[in-house]
C-alpha cells in the first residue's frame, strides 16, 4: 500500500505562472480536461487562486481548455466505448464540473435508439449457451443481474427490465429443443 504524497510546495523562487502552465500542459498531454479538473490540480500544487484564474483564462482564450468540447468528446467516448446511459454520463460530467447547459448539449449526441442499442448490446455480451431460460430461478436470476448491471450504467430501470425481456424472450424463442445425445442432430429433422 503506498501512501499518498503531500502536494509539494511551490518553489519560493518560482514564477507561479510559469508553473501553473507547466502543470496545465502536463495535465493537457495526458488527455482533455475540463477547466474545474484544471483548477482542482493547480490547487494541490498550491498555486495561488488569483494566477492559477490568470492562466486558465488564457489557456481557454487560446482554446486548449474548451469545456464544450471536452463535454462533447467526453459522452461520444463514454457512450460508445463504456455503453454508458444518459444518466451515467450527466453524472460524470457534473463530477468533471462542466456547466449543466454545457453537459445537455453534449447528451444530445445520445439518441434513445443509440441508449437502447447499447443496453441490448450489453445484455447480448452477458448471454452464454448454457443458461437455461426455460428454468424460471434461473430467468429471474440472471434478470436480477443483468438489470443490476445496466442500472450500474446509468439505464433507467424500466428500460432495463424491457431490455432485459426481451433478449430473453428472443432466446426462448431461437432455442430448439434437441432431444438424444450431444453432437446427435438427426432426431431434431
Amino acid at each position: 500500500m503506498t501512501a499518498k504524497r503531500p502536494a509539494p510546495e511551490l518553489d519560493p523562487d518560482a514564477n507561479p505562472a510559469s508553473v501553473a502552465r507547466a502543470i496545465i500542459l502536463r495535465q493537457l498531454t495526458n488527455s482533455p480536461k475540463s477547466r474545474h479538473q484544471l483548477a482542482q490540480k493547480l490547487a494541490e500544487r498550491n498555486v495561488p487562486d488569483d494566477v492559477a484564474e490568470a492562466v486558465l483564462d488564457r489557456f481557454e482564450d487560446v482554446k486548449l481548455i474548451d469545456d464544450a468540447e471536452f463535454a462533447q468528446l467526453w459522452v461520444r467516448s463514454r457512450a460508445q466505448n463504456r455503453s454508458l446511459a444518459r444518466g451515467a454520463l450527466k453524472r460524470e460530467l457534473a463530477e468533471k464540473g462542466i456547466a449543466p447547459d454545457l453537459a445537455e448539449a453534449a447528451l444530445a449526441q445520445v439518441t434513445d435508439e443509440d441508449e437502447a442499442a447499447g443496453a441490448e448490446s450489453l445484455v447480448r455480451r452477458k448471454l452464454r449457451g448454457s443458461i437455461n431460460f426455460s428454468d424460471r430461478a434461473e430467468r429471474d436470476k440472471y434478470t436480477r443481474r443483468w438489470v443490476a448491471m445496466l442500472a450500474r450504467k446509468g439505464y433507467n430501470p424500466s428500460a432495463a427490465f424491457a431490455v432485459v425481456a426481451r433478449v430473453i424472450e428472443e432466446t426462448l424463442e431461437g432455442e430448439t429443443p434437441h432431444y438424444g445425445p450431444p453432437g446427435d442432430y438427426a432426431n431434431d429433422i
